[in-house]
């Protein structure tokens, strides 16, 4: 399997090193540069440039600050970071917030252009090698179709540019439509797959079926309710007054060919491979369900006991990370998930971690709501509930993995502990190691009673603090085709064929059928799709695409307090360690607004144009509220 270098700068100089040892001390070529008429003659050199591209997708959902926390799945625990400026709605052209590269307007531009010339220059390539050639173009295509979609899907239409730009052209060119810009990214999509049909591709490079999933996402979105005028106009006044809608989505036309439009390209993803584990014809077991789902969230590659890499099946494009590429110890890029999220009582950084509001919406093992009114299930609040909860939080008393012992053998039972106890019939209460009150440190603490588990390697042998991880992001994945499938069918009244699918997931989670219609239908269905693909990168566009967000993205935060009280007579174990044989325990969830006073203002369905853009090109149009 070929290995992508990254950095195109190496690469080349690698190159030049060895094709340069003698010495001609009268040639002032520069040693670290290669002129771009010699790039296209050298099929090695055309490949590097085209690899290089793919940096744009940055470390992709995992840096430090994660979009998990512009939504109602987490909230980011470090102050000062911007993040609050977008969830408190004091965004402006001028005052952008926390901007991560994987969408940043500029930035974006930078990698479009580089594919232009890339598929401007391949076109007149002289190195002997057509299939390499055809290749590099596919992956252009699909690349340029990817970063135009992340630009389209948080700013909404955008200046469509396909060729590179010269010193003498006129850099000031208006917005295209949304409408546009939907068929310029499916026209590029269709393209990258036809290029890359019958390829060879190393693992981590675009394929015919990046390009479909990408498009299938891409329909998706554009049949939503934002991106229909006509509804989104009865939905929100900000967009109902804005002057140009037409660079926010469609505004007239019947929704019924975009629903078949999206059905149509989820379906060719369906046929086109499969996923992990979905011909089952029952629920897996609790265990089961909690392995395969873990196992998926890993893509195939952890060594702890019981994944199978199999689930690497279930990726559609991936962003690797390599050893060869990454040195040193963990801290704020793709390989440090488990430092930027875990505990502190593990020596990380609990950087995004999840609200009560996300916890609340697993379900319980026969697929009743969690309700806090039922007190048999506040009482217990993480018994029996969907396997997936287990795979993707760690909650009060959650086995993990062990403690390193710079702090003394504190928890031999390896268990999450994010409460309060007491150590003393009556007496006054000890703070959890996993607290921001901890004797490990009292720093860098989850406020909200819970820790991310969902792509923290969950081997043993990873000590999150110190060693990289190389477990690779789901950039598409199949199940959210699946699910993308689903939510058209049921737009288009198809409920028997939304069910089949929907159900497919739900049994490899370990969860029984669905029988509904109708929107309860589609209410159990986002749900389901905000459960599986939590902190994907899915619940910010989903929230906002079905223009839910005044009720979800705007909720004020819930967090827990947990207290263990001993039981009369019982003596407290030393170490503490969670047992329910000797402590009652008490769950209160609770609103704090302290770290984030979050709100809902309509201005917020799309981001600002930053005030330097619009002063660098005078046709940009500001999105509405701004």
């Amino acid at each position: 399997m070929k290995k992508i270098i990254y950095n195109l700068s190496f690469a080349v100089g690698l190159l030049l090193f060895f094709g340069s040892c003698k010495k001609d001390f009268l040639n002032t070529t520069p040693l670290n540069t290669i002129s771009s008429e010699l790039t296209w003659t050298d099929a090695s050199l055309s490949e590097a440039f085209v690899t290089n591209i793919y940096n744009g997708l940055g470390n992709g959902g995992w840096d430090e600050q994660e979009l998990a926390s512009l939504s109602d799945e987490t909230v980011f625990v470090h102050p000062g970071r911007g993040i609050n400026t977008i969830n408190e709605g004091t965004l402006s052209p001028s005052n952008l917030g926390w901007v991560d590269n994987t969408y940043e307007w500029g930035n974006m531009y930078n990698y479009i252009r580089a594919c232009n010339v890339a598929l401007e220059s391949l076109k007149t390539a002289t190195f002997d090698d057509p299939v390499l050639n055809a290749r590099l173009q596919g992956e252009a295509h699909f690349l340029r179709g990817y970063y135009y979609q992340q630009l389209l899907r948080y700013y909404g239409g955008v200046p469509l540019v396909d060729h590179a730009y010269s010193l003498d052209d006129d850099f000031s060119i208006a917005r295209n439509t949304y409408e546009e810009c939907v068929n310029f990214i499916v026209n590029d999509c269709d393209s990258a797959a036809l290029l890359l049909t019958g390829k060879d591709l190393a693992s981590g490079r675009a394929t015919p079926i990046s390009a479909l999933a990408l498009k299938s996402r891409v329909l998706l979105y554009a049949a939503s309710d934002l991106h229909d005028i006509p509804t989104a106009k009865g939905k929100s006044a900000t967009i109902s007054s804005f002057s140009n809608p037409e660079l926010l989505g469609y505004i007239s036309g019947d929704r019924t060919p975009r629903w078949v439009a999206a059905q149509t390209a989820a379906k060719a993803v369906l046929d086109a491979t499969t996923g992990y584990m979905l011909d089952l014809s029952a629920p897996l077991t609790p265990q089961a369900a909690m392995q395969a789902y873990t196992s998926i969230a890993m893509g195939g590659r952890s060594k702890a006991p019981g994944l199978d890499p199999a689930a690497s099946s279930e990726l559609l494009f991936e962003r690797q990370f390599s050893s060869d590429l990454y040195t040193g110890g963990p801290g704020g890029d793709g390989t440090s998930v488990g430092l930027d999220n875990g505990p502190n009582g593990y020596h990380n950084w609990a950087g995004n971690v999840p609200v009560q509001e996300m916890v609340d919406d697993y379900e319980m093992m026969d697929g009743s709501k969690f309700s806090w009114t039922n007190s048999a299930e506040a009482a217990s609040p993480y018994t029996n509930r969907d396997p997936r909860l287990y795979s993707s939080i760690l909650y009060d008393g959650a086995d993990w993995k062990p403690r390193d012992k710079i702090s003394g053998n504190v928890d031999p039972a390896n268990q999450i502990q994010t409460g309060s106890y007491e150590s003393s019939p009556g007496g006054s209460l000890i703070a959890g190691l996993d607290t921001r009150q901890s004797e490990i440190e009292n720093w860098n603490a989850s406020w909200s009673g819970y820790y991310m588990r969902k792509f923290i390697d969950p081997d043993p042998n990873v000590v999150d603090n110190n060693t990289r991880q190389y477990i690779p992001y789901p950039v598409f994945r199949y199940t959210e085709a699946v699910l993308n499938y689903v939510e058209a069918s049921i737009e288009l009244g198809q409920y028997d064929e939304a069910k089949t699918w929907l159900n497919k997931i739900r049994f490899r989670a370990g969860m029984p059928a669905i029988s509904l219609t109708g929107d309860a239908l589609r209410q159990e269905y986002r749900n389901e799709r905000r459960i599986e693909m939590a902190f994907e990168e899915q619940r910010y566009h989903d929230a906002r695409r079905w223009m839910i967000a005044p009720e979800t993205l705007g909720r004020k935060l819930e967090f827990i307090n947990v207290t263990g009280i001993l039981k009369p007579g019982a003596a407290a174990p030393v170490p503490y360690h969670h047992d329910e044989a000797v402590y009652t325990y008490n769950y209160v969830p609770f609103t704090d607004n302290t770290l984030e006073n979050r709100t809902w203002i309509d201005k917020m369905y799309f981001r600002p144009i930053s005030r330097d853009e619009i002063n660098k090109n005078a046709k940009l149009i500001q999105n509405p509220g701004y």
